[in-house]
């Protein structure tokens, strides 16, 4: 996984620094949306960023919990949406947003592509 953040982060022209994936629980997860960004919702990530210019860094704290449920709500497989949350997270951190309907298609294409580039480098492997 980490070779494939690299050349993930390096494909949008950045340089990675230290990216953190904490796996936790709903609750745990839930009371970080809560503390620190005022949401009071289950999420599957929160992002936090600490890219100090073209230097990607952050820490992506992603709910195992909601990674299983999604999975089984969308007939997927779990390291598939694995793939998926931890793109997410990282597109946030080249800068990409999903507030708008035009934002979601982007990252979820966004993430579709990183998925294939991780597909790739295990064959290639």
């Amino acid at each position: 996984m980490k070779r494939w953040l690299k050349e993930l982060i390096a494909s949008f022209a950045f340089s990675p620094g230290e990216i953190n994936v904490i796996a936790c629980s709903d609750d745990y997860l839930l009371d970080v949306n809560k503390k620190y960004l005022n949401h009071d919702y289950y999420t599957d990530i929160v992002t936090f960023d600490y890219s100090d210019g073209k230097k990607i860094s952050g820490d992506l704290f992603i709910s195992i919990h909601r990674v299983t449920e999604n999975a089984i709500r969308f007939s997927d497989d779990f390291n598939h949406e694995l793939l998926r949350v931890v793109a997410h997270g990282v597109l946030h951190l080249v800068g990409y947003k999903d507030k708008t309907k035009s934002d979601i298609v982007k990252m979820r294409n966004a993430e579709e592509e990183a998925i294939s580039r991780f597909k790739l480098l295990i064959i290639n492997s």
